[in-house]
């Protein structure tokens, strides 16, 4: 088995965090360069950028030990820290290496004996920096714990009991970072703490990505092909189909899942929702930054296959020598992969023209932050006069000359204390991540559905301050998880985490958000269109910034 350790930057396993907690260094700050790059640049990077680290409590190890589990596939033994059941790095499927390679998932043999699942599991491969001084940024932010390997696919589990016949609700946390990099361990999306706070089951999962999981080889490789530019959604199916039939032996409802996912992940929670093969393996769906109502097409994932051959020096067709080349030769060719419409695993575009009917009724929560898109956006250019140049490069063509002069002027008068770079992050969030929110909101609630929908205001206080309530600020929060280093663990950041954190218990277990601590969050619909704002104060608002989402009907029509 292909494996790259990453050697000197391996994380320590739960285990070992007691003794070691005061060594653990901090995430640092990511570089201001890094929120500079193009669209491809960000997805590629937007994972590593929001999941710091940071000091946390201290950590008790329970004195039990014996914490075992019964898998369809064989017995686990995990740990018990601090009062919550892990169970790290659980093979949900087979190796997808060498005769496996771009082809749907594989059920992984059974096993004898007792498997100890007390530490991280691989990541899929996925792309790092050339640059070494790098690695031990990307490694701080904690990507890549548990090495890289095409035995990847691995699900993670925090349970506060199992085996004691409980039926809690399920969290399947699916991690962002586009479909070309990210992993489930990263602590940003450790489930402990929502275990604890609200008894509950959560899961984090590892599937493929770039070209392992989304090349498109349909059209050179004849029918045993046909799945290959979507067997990383496949993955995901098999993950799912895995919980379906375990987590009850992990104290979890299998009738009872809520899957998740930010950016990335948020877009492969929008096309389980139009697959037929994902039916009925969860039944709630909270997205965060990652709403996507379209998906790719053949014609452009094929080209890019036809570069990545080329550039290998492998013929169309030759499975089997772009079976046997090194993975990290595959990963580092530069190009776009993600899903495509096939008509068969991806039969449609997840939400146009309109919501899948076979998610009708699912509820769902979506979100999106203030000055969302500002990572990806260069920080440069303070006047009014440069802010409306930049704003008519990203209306269309055959836009009113005058459009982008009156949109910069009403952002100004409702954001008057924001500087140009704050500024510009807001319109472009609204340009594209928060318009597609608004608009799968509005199709989904069409579809005999409740949508809850909520804006992450709050600036991210740790690294990365100066972008303000940036891509992933609400992203460990959801978890109620305060402590990773872009959200920073202030009063008013653990005030918010448990905020957030508490609402996304409440929709996994009832399918609605409402709690004690939040005022009455009500479902959006065109007509009131109630936004929850997640801020210093937390409010229910009716259409804010209506005025700039009509300016946006009429620039970028549906």
């Amino acid at each position: 088995m292909e494996r790259v350790r990453l050697a000197n930057y391996r994380l320590t396993p739960p285990a070992n965090l007691a003794k070691n907690e005061a060594a653990k260094t901090r995430g640092k700050p990511m570089h201001s360069s890094m929120s500079r790059g193009n669209r491809r640049h960000f997805l590629r990077t937007a994972t590593l950028f929001t999941a710091g680290l940071a000091a946390k409590p201290q950590i008790v190890l329970a004195q039990s030990g014996n914490e075992i589990v019964e898998t369809t596939h064989g017995r686990i033994r995990g740990m018990s820290v601090d009062g919550i059941k892990w169970f790290l790095g659980i093979p949900y499927g087979a190796d997808t290496g060498g005769r496996n390679r771009f082809m749907p998932p594989r059920d992984v043999a059974s096993w004898a004996g007792l498997k100890h699942c007390t530490d991280w599991g691989p990541v899929a491969p996925q792309q790092v920096s050339a640059n070494p001084s790098d690695y031990t940024r990307y490694v701080g932010w904690n990507n890549y714990r548990g090495g890289m390997s095409e035995d990847c696919l691995r699900v993670n589990v925090w349970t506060p009991a199992n085996g004691d016949g409980s039926k809690r609700a399920v969290l399947f946390i699916i991690h962002g970072g586009g479909y070309t990099s990210g992993s489930g361990n990263l602590e940003a999306l450790e489930g402990q703490h929502l275990a604890k706070l609200a008894d509950m089951v959560v899961v984090s999962v590892n599937h493929r990505l770039g070209p392992l999981g989304f090349l498109d080889l349909s059209a050179f490789g004849g029918e045993q092909l046909a799945s290959s530019p979507n067997v990383g959604l496949l993955d995901l199916v098999k993950s799912l189909e895995w919980v379906r039939d375990n987590i009850a032996a992990f104290g979890g409802d299998p009738a009872n899942v809520t899957i998740t996912g930010q950016s990335g992940g948020g877009g492969k929670c929008s096309h389980l929702m139009a697959m037929p093969a994902a039916k009925g393996l969860f039944h709630k769906v909270a997205i965060q930054s990652g709403s996507t109502l379209m998906t790719g097409r053949h014609e452009t994932a094929r080209e890019n296959a036809e570069q990545l051959l080329s550039t290998l020096g492998i013929a169309k067709g030759d499975l089997p020598a772009l079976q046997t080349v090194p993975f990290v030769d595959l990963v580092n060719v530069p190009a776009r992969h993600g899903p495509v419409l096939d008509g068969n695993i991806v039969p449609r575009d997840p939400f146009a023209p309109d919501a899948p009917a076979i998610s009708a009724g699912i509820p769902m929560i979506i979100g999106t932050c203030l000055e969302d898109w500002g990572f990806a956006i260069n920080e440069d250019g303070e006047s009014e006069t440069s802010i409306i140049s930049w704003l008519h490069k990203q209306l269309p063509e055959d836009a009113d000359p005058a459009l982008a002069d009156t949109m910069v002027r009403v952002y100004r008068e409702q954001y008057p204390d924001k500087n140009g770079f704050l500024l510009r992050a807001i319109i472009a969030t609204d340009s594209w991540v928060r318009r597609n929110a608004l608009l799968q909101a509005e199709r989904q609630a069409v579809n005999d559905a409740p949508v809850y929908m909520y804006r992450w205001d709050w600036p991210a206080y740790g690294a990365g301050a100066h972008l303000g309530a940036t891509h992933g600020a609400d992203l460990s929060p959801a978890f109620a998880n305060p402590t990773t280093s872009l959200t920073g663990n202030t009063r008013e950041g653990q005030k918010l985490a448990r905020e957030l954190g508490l609402a996304f218990a409440s929709f996994a277990k009832t399918g609605d958000p409402n709690h004690t601590e939040l005022p009455a969050w009500e479902p959006y619909d065109k007509a009131d269109r109630q936004v929850m704002i997640f801020d210093a104060e937390t409010r229910l608002q009716s259409d804010p910034d209506g005025e700039m989402r009509r300016l946006w009907d009429t620039a970028l029509p549906a």
